[in-house]
């Protein structure tokens, strides 16, 4: 198959070109040629910009595409005109975020509600306000201007080695330093994720397997929650006398810290973060055990420097003594 992912060379897409290749597939990437990667040199690379020129793509002919950093919906529209019909099959990452909340637990594709974006500035910044609008507008516009077949793959969380965001390395590299770490609750709250490679193994099947439509890609079914998933991770990599300490969600708020607990989703459970993946195990997804996903950043991540933007050591110390007083 002659392969085309947009992205391609950074967490998810760099799963998916991985893959693609260890598949037989010819893969080519086209980005800006700004990320450094370790692609394999028999991966080709095309330089392109969305907001710019996207001439590489000229005359090209794909069985398939993969869009894997679609934000904004002039972008999606950019990467059609520039295939110009060429692209054959198209799959785009999308998010769980881009519907409406859910009323509870257990939603499937079918009766999920895409977010309006009226509202929205849909050239402008891309925050927790309008992420979720962005990506459903992105959904619309490749509607519009790819013809069938179109699948649309919506994760909750991907976590794994080689992400940017470092959230889920934030927790294996704190949970390896052992001690009272503190865990925001409550301890009901929602959690689904998917590894970014089992991500790309699903996304890799239905542009093989020609499967369309939408899937929620993600798991555990039913959800596990969050204070449980760190207390996993704890007995898998953590010291001996580790200790997880639940800490009271207002604590953090009024501490301003809300940001400082990656893939916490706030004060109550999301029922975005429990999805029915029903439809994707089906159609062959699989979950690797998150031990793997937890030995995967540890290798990756080894022994760096603690970044700036996670928690300190006296900001964590003073959200613990508030449990303790």
């Amino acid at each position: 198959m002659e392969l085309l992912i947009a992205g391609g060379t950074s967490f998810i897409g760099r799963a998916l070109a991985l893959a693609a290749h260890a598949a037989g597939h010819h893969v080519v990437v086209i980005n800006r040629g700004v990320t450094p990667n370790d692609l394999p040199p028999a991966i080709e690379r095309l330089v392109g910009d969305r907001r710019g020129d996207l001439s590489a793509l000229q005359d090209r002919h794909f069985d398939a595409t993969i869009d894997t950093i679609a934000y904004r919906p002039n972008d999606v529209i950019a990467l059609a005109r520039a295939l110009d019909g060429r692209g054959g099959h198209h799959l785009q990452i999308s998010s769980v975020s881009a519907y409406e909340p859910p009323a509870a637990e257990g939603l499937t594709e079918e009766r999920g509600v895409l977010m309006s974006s009226d509202h929205v500035d849909l050239e402008g910044p891309i925050d927790g306000n309008s992420y979720g609008p962005l990506k459903a507008a992105c959904e619309r516009a490749a509607a519009a201007a790819f013809d069938e077949p179109r699948t649309f793959i919506r994760p909750t969380f991907v976590i794994g080695a080689h992400d940017a965001t470092l959230r889920f390395p934030y927790w294996v590299a704190r949970l390896r330093r052992g001690g009272d770490v503190a865990v925001p609750g409550p301890r009901s709250n929602a959690m689904q994720y998917v590894d970014a490679r089992d991500l790309a193994d699903f996304t890799l099947r239905c542009a093989e397997q020609h499967h369309t439509g939408a899937f929620h890609v993600a798991g555990p079914t039913p959800p596990t929650r969050y204070v449980e998933l760190l207390e996993r991770v704890a007995r898998h990599v953590a010291p001996a006398g580790t200790r997880i300490v639940e800490v009271d969600p207002t604590a953090v708020l009024d501490a301003n810290l809300a940001d400082r607990f990656p893939l916490w989703s706030g004060p109550s459970s999301q029922t975005m973060l429990a999805m029915d993946p029903a439809k994707a195990l089906a159609h062959g997804l699989n979950l690797r055990p998150i031990e793997e996903s937890v030995d995967d950043v540890v290798a990756w991540w080894g022994a760096r420097d603690w970044p700036k933007h996670w928690l300190g050591p006296v900001e964590e110390r003073a959200l613990l003594a508030s449990v303790e007083n």
